[in-house]
């Protein structure tokens, strides 16, 4: 288990080595508009879709519908040939739409910043509730995907199976002045380094820190 002392080395490593990438779509978004229902929408686009092609949608879709009671008027129609290039588009799209219709009807056309009242919107789940919350409403929570899952339990920080069981765990460990940043980091540093398969471990800039490059990495490479 690691000490507050690794987990803030870590941090400051990470934070300046995040520099020589793009900040995630979504956060990028956030940070352009300042609108928790953009944010939910780009999220629920960007799930399984790459980040440049949601960059790309998201505006294109704002600029038909950006708050739930217009998105909720629009056709669905045409709301599917907007984000036809994002994939399970057309699912994606009957989500948007029935999200948005929710939101006027039960939240008085807001967003819920509470991540159990987000949770009962059909097709929210953890990870994108979290998002919403950090990033639309700069509230503290801990958005988990592949890669917020992956890179702590490579390091050591965690032994668990599933991005539920990595939440719980790092609500715990991680102290809360960490939260708003850990998910951007994390992820630009599983998209870039500590990728699923083939990690680049011989440049990785937090090596030092990490259980799997000292107890996997390195025994590889001297076998």
């Amino acid at each position: 288990m690691p000490g507050d002392k690794e987990i803030s080395a870590v941090i400051k490593t990470l934070k300046r080595e995040s520099r020589k990438f793009r900040q995630p779509a979504v956060t990028e978004i956030a940070e352009r508009d300042d609108d928790p229902y953009k944010v939910l929408v780009s999220c629920l686009l960007s799930l399984r879709t790459r980040d440049t092609i949601t960059e790309r949608i998201a505006p294109e879709l704002f600029a038909a519908a950006d708050t739930p009671a217009k998105m909720a008027k629009l056709p669905l129609a045409r709301i599917r040939k907007i984000i036809r290039p994002i994939n399970y588009y057309k699912t994606k799209a009957k989500r948007i739409k029935e999200i948005s219709r929710v939101l006027v009807k039960k939240y008085g056309g807001k967003v819920p910043s509470d991540i159990d009242e987000l949770l009962k919107l059909k097709g929210v789940g953890r990870k994108t509730a979290n998002i919403v919350v950090v990033y639309g409403f700069s509230k503290e929570g801990l958005p988990i995907d592949v890669h917020c899952h992956r890179v702590p339990n490579r390091l050591g920080w965690i032994k668990t199976k599933t991005p539920e069981q990595t939440e719980k765990a790092l609500r715990e460990l991680l102290p809360k002045p960490y939260w708003h940043d850990f998910n951007d980091l994390f992820v630009q540093f599983g998209q870039n380094v500590c990728t699923p398969r083939n990690p680049k471990c011989g440049v990785c800039p937090v090596s030092r820190w990490c259980d799997y490059y000292h107890n996997i990495y390195l025994k590889q490479r001297k076998s």
